[in-house]
């Protein structure tokens, strides 16, 4: 016999149910990508919701059980465990029970392995290192170890090595170089440094004129005395 009840009953009893046994608890801090503490995301064991026996199970105990998982799996923002739950809870009893059975955990495992794969995009060393190593496992423990600590121990290692960023020096005014006003003094001025110098310019020019003018009125003098001499003579 089917049992046909609505979906909003079959949510509402997935939900009634608990699906673990604890309180929610705060979960601690960890880092992100960029080294900002933020609140670690913890993937569900999906495991610990099957608390019956899938063979003797009635249909509505199956599909609260889906139900729970989906929930958990969309929680989780998996890529695929979510889709294909929703298609058999669509379909018959059997194909759910089925599913639930063989196939829900190998979905699962696939989502695992796709989260721990885009961790990887700029990872440092150690988180690849970490991954690497769980996808070689390739167990759903594994992943989830991962996930929930391994991912957040190696992250903390990547950060803590990046150099610590240094203040930038602040630019030094570069020193204008003000030119030495030349001294008013001339460079063959007396007391002045260099003496000794030839003076030149006007100053030569007026020197030379004076002692031009002094020489031809002494050839004029030497001349008229001259003169006077021999007349007085003859």
């Amino acid at each position: 016999m089917r049992w046909n009840i609505p979906a909003g009953v079959l949510m509402a009893l997935a939900f009634l149910i608990p699906a673990a046994p604890a309180a929610a608890q705060t979960e601690p801090s960890g880092l992100d990508e960029a080294c900002q503490t933020v609140e670690r995301k913890v993937y569900k064991d999906i495991r610990e919701l099957v608390t019956i026996d899938l063979d003797t199970a009635t249909d509505v105990q199956v599909r609260v059980l889906a139900n729970q998982i989906l929930a958990a799996a969309n929680a989780d923002s998996l890529p695929i465990l979510p889709r294909v739950i929703q298609e058999r809870l669509d379909g018959t009893a059997d194909d759910l029970r089925a599913f639930l059975k063989a196939d829900v955990q190998k979905a699962w495992a696939t989502d695992l392995r796709i989260t721990v794969v885009r961790t990887l995009t700029g990872a440092g060393p150690n988180v690849k290192a970490a991954a690497q190593k769980v996808l070689d496992d390739g167990t759903i423990d594994a992943f989830l170890a991962y996930l929930n600590n391994g991912l957040y121990d190696a992250r903390a290692l990547d950060c803590a090595s990046q150099p610590t960023p240094t203040p930038s020096a602040t630019p030094s005014a570069t020193a204008t170089v003000v030119p030495t006003p030349a001294s008013s003094a001339s460079v063959g001025a007396p007391g002045g440094e260099g003496g000794g110098l030839a003076v030149t310019g006007a100053d030569t020019a007026t020197v030379a004129g004076i002692g031009g003018g002094i020489l031809l009125l002494g050839g004029a003098g030497y001349l008229i005395a001259r003169r006077r001499r021999t007349r007085f003579v003859a």
